[in-house]
């Protein structure tokens, strides 16, 4: 048994409207539940979706500021390992 919060009640109500006579499927909303809250978490979302966007489009226009000798000199570092 699941205890329906207001939040629970309020979304489950929702869906209920939506699915008419058929019964809700907890399985199938954990399930869906658990892979977005894990996009979520990921950044995979539509806001992390964007910042890659805008990441991606500041490069091929060039448009980042760089430090070329600090880039440089990245190069030259040698980690232990």
């Amino acid at each position: 048994m699941i205890t329906e919060t207001p939040p629970v009640e309020e979304a489950l109500a929702e869906l209920r409207v939506a699915l008419g006579s058929q019964r809700v499927d907890f399985a199938e909303l954990v399930v869906i539940g658990a892979r977005a809250k894990a996009r979520e978490l990921r950044g995979d979302g539509v806001a992390g979706r964007r910042a890659r966007s805008r990441l991606a489009e500041s490069v091929r226009a060039q448009s980042l500021p760089i430090d070329v000798e600090a880039a440089d000199a990245v190069k030259r570092v040698r980690l232990p390992g």
